[in-house]
């Protein structure tokens, strides 16, 4: 393989000499090397050479499939983290499921269209370049200064919210969304300082903390297809899919090492991530937890999540969708914060 440029060689796998050929031009098209190979037992040998920043595999291939040379890649300690994206006529949400099981980052259908291989390839590129300046970035942390280490993990912080940016455009959701949802769960964590039943959980930094979290609920859906988080339905496979954002967000969030200022920053962030979907009387997922078994950061961010959901997308005022959302008290949401939510809500935006 040779030298990769200063934007990357990407690595085409396929059996077949006409789609080497048009995707080779797509990704030149890019500015991008491309190196293609017709099996996946030369691409094994390629990649242990040198590495592609991105891997475009076929699946069914004489030989070694593409599942099999994932398999390869996802457990080779030095490989592991290369992104991988699978080409196929197949479109059974069975295997592209499969496919997410076994690491693949993203599921491309055949005949191509240049417009949509452009911007999945151009997509996981930069996430994966986001990923390896966070490795970077945390072994400097090691051999940093105080203030520097301060420095990094507010770049740290700045390239979170980026990718929750990212994550939320995916949604369709607007710009100012992550905003609102900071600014609205701060000040529901600060008006239950006022409850008994939460005065001595709820502390001034927590309150903080929540702001600076809340926007990082659904961070993991930077690992979900976009065309699956925009369908107005979803098949049983593709609901799976999208459910498990969770995981993944939680997963990016425990493998960011932090400094000690940032502990409660990351441990609310991931228990939102993880948790936000669970429901008060233990029917959500990703583990069916009810009541004070989901954390309290994960109760405040699914009401306020939900509130926002409701008078962006859903088109409600504030009346309608309090009205809307009580309906589903003890239900999905923590009756108790549900009622100071409602309480207080002429301060929300």
């Amino acid at each position: 393989m040779e030298k990769q440029s200063d934007h990357g060689t990407i690595l085409i796998v396929d059996d077949v000499e006409i789609n080497r050929l048009v995707l080779e031009e797509i990704i030149k098209g890019m500015g991008y090397d491309a190196v293609s190979v017709e099996s996946g037992e030369k691409a094994w040998e390629l990649i242990q050479e040198s590495r592609p920043q991105l891997l475009l595999t076929d699946i069914s291939m004489p030989g070694m499939t593409g599942y099999e040379l994932c398999r390869l890649v996802k457990g080779n300690q030095k490989t592991t983290d290369i992104p991988i994206v699978f080409i196929s006529a197949f479109d059974d949400p069975k295997d592209i499921v499969e496919g997410f099981v076994l690491g693949g980052a993203d599921y491309i259908t055949k005949p191509f269209i240049s417009e949509v291989v452009q911007a999945r390839v151009g997509v996981h590129l930069r996430l994966n370049q986001a990923s390896r300046e966070l490795r970077d970035m945390n072994r400097r942390l090691q051999v940093s200064v105080n203030e520097q280490l301060r420095q990094m993990e507010q770049e740290k912080k700045n390239i979170l919210y980026a990718l929750a940016d990212i994550a939320a455009r995916n949604s369709a959701y607007e710009k100012e969304h992550l905003e609102r949802l900071s600014r609205n769960s701060k000040i529901l964590a600060q008006s239950m300082q006022l409850s008994p039943l939460f005065e001595d959980k709820v502390s001034d930094d927590y309150v903080d903390t929540i702001g600076l979290a809340a926007p990082l609920c659904d961070i993991g859906n930077i690992g979900v297809p976009m065309d699956v988080l925009r369908k107005a339905q979803v098949t049983e496979e593709e609901n799976a899919i999208v459910r498990s954002h969770a995981d993944i967000g939680a997963k990016l969030l425990r493998d960011l090492h932090v400094g000690n200022d940032y502990n409660d920053f990351i441990s609310a962030a991931i228990d939102i991530a993880r948790c936000h979907h669970e429901n008060w009387d233990g029917s959500g997922y990703p583990d069916g937890r009810k009541e004070n078994e989901i954390p309290l950061a994960a109760q405040i961010v699914s009401i306020m999540e939900a509130y926002c959901d409701l008078t962006e997308k859903g088109g409600c005022s504030r009346e309608e969708a309090l009205e809307s959302m009580k309906k589903e008290a003890g239900v999905k949401f923590n009756p108790a914060i549900l009622e100071i939510c409602c309480k207080i809500s002429r301060q929300l935006c």
